[in-house]
């Protein structure tokens, strides 16, 4: 089957200007008769933060091990600035990891934990007590450098495991969920440190998670697995607005698909219709909620060139500043529909979106 797996053009032009440092090339793993990875080919540039999304059981972890020396690849091979990096052990990679579990020494303080793998590699003291002064400063750790990890924060421990893995100086780190661990608060504001302390140190950043909102947040570009195959690699902001398959439009943020049929260029879906610039046959659309207005009937329609319906509420959900509604129409269509929370909003509504803010998108089709 023909899954997406190439870079958009938004993604390319993030890009630009840019040299490769990791390329991917046809990468595919199994654990017995379970394939695991499907034939992943992926470049990751240099100065980039690149987010690996997917479900539990997508892959991800499986790649990133591959990518750090921790499993080996079945088939494919894997390429660091000219030089074949699968073939080498670990300990050869310019590549450090940073784990969901911080594995912190607790008898060891936090400047002894941090120049930990320095001293292994018998570097000069010297050399090893400066690494670390600015490998803490690069977290703004300094203050703790005396302090055993029991006695600082979750996201104080996680800071220290991410200098300890910058202090060998690697040119790309990976991180395997390295914010999972931490309550709903701190993981926000660690992502933008995460983000900012990336931009600062310049290095590539690999990032694995399970969370859509983590990935919007701190990527360049988002790299979807789907049971081992990628779906989409683009950014954030390109694979939120023009997802290519139905699947990616699901799983990243609420959508609505709308399926239906083109005849004579006019889709139809249930009782809506439109112009479109598309061949006669079947089509899937997918609508944001927030692209469906409610029409304030004292001051009319937003323009002309809307798609006008109505429907009933059936259930609405508090959100805060938002409210996500579920609106039944009269030929039993349901569509959810974000608006700004307002308690007038109840029963029938009159309702709007433009036909630009439909975006066809591919069926996703069963994987074995």
């Amino acid at each position: 089957m023909d899954i997406v797996a190439t870079q958009s053009v938004a993604a390319n032009e993030g890009q630009r200007g840019r040299d490769n440092l990791l390329s991917i090339r046809n990468v595919a793993k199994s654990f017995g008769k379970n394939p695991v990875l499907r034939d992943i080919s992926l470049e990751i540039a240099e100065g980039e933060f690149l987010t690996i999304l997917g479900e539990s059981g997508s892959g991800k972890t499986t790649l990133l091990r591959i990518i750090a020396g921790f499993e080996s690849a079945n088939t494919g091979e894997v390429w660091m600035e000219g030089e074949r990096l699968d073939v080498l052990p670990p300990y050869r990679r310019r590549v450090n990891t940073v784990f969901q579990h911080y594995a912190l020494f607790p008898h060891l303080t936090v400047e002894e934990n941090v120049g930990y793998g320095l001293r292994v590699a018998k570097l000069p003291k010297n050399e090893i007590v400066g690494r670390v002064q600015q490998a803490l400063a690069m977290v703004k750790m300094t203050s703790y450098a005396g302090s055993k990890p029991a006695k600082i924060s979750g996201g104080q421990q996680q800071r220290i495991a991410l200098a300890r893995a910058l202090v060998n100086r690697p040119r790309l780190l990976l991180l395997d969920e390295p914010l999972s661990a931490l309550d709903a608060n701190l993981r926000r504001q660690m992502q933008v440190e995460l983000k900012s302390l990336q931009r600062e140190v310049g290095i590539s950043f690999v990032f694995v998670t399970h969370d859509q909102e983590e990935a919007m947040v701190m990527s360049d570009r988002i790299a979807l697995l789907r049971m081992g195959e990628l779906e989409q690699v683009a950014s954030p902001r390109e694979i939120y607005s023009h997802p290519a398959t139905a699947y990616t439009a699901q799983f990243i943020g609420h959508t609505n698909l709308l399926r239906g049929a083109v005849l004579s260029r006019v889709a139809r879906c249930h009782s809506l219709d439109w112009p479109v610039g598309m061949p006669d046959g079947p089509v899937l659309f997918s609508l944001r909620p927030e692209n469906i207005r409610v029409v304030d009937l004292a001051v009319g329609s937003s323009g002309v060139n809307v798609v006008r319906f109505r429907g009933r509420i059936r259930h609405r959900a508090f959100h805060g500043s938002t409210e996500l509604l579920q609106v039944e129409c009269e030929d039993g269509l349901r569509v959810s529909v974000r608006t700004a929370t307002r308690e007038k909003w109840h029963g029938d509504l009159e309702l709007e979106f433009s036909p630009d803010d439909a975006v066809a998108v591919r069926e996703s089709q069963e994987r074995i």
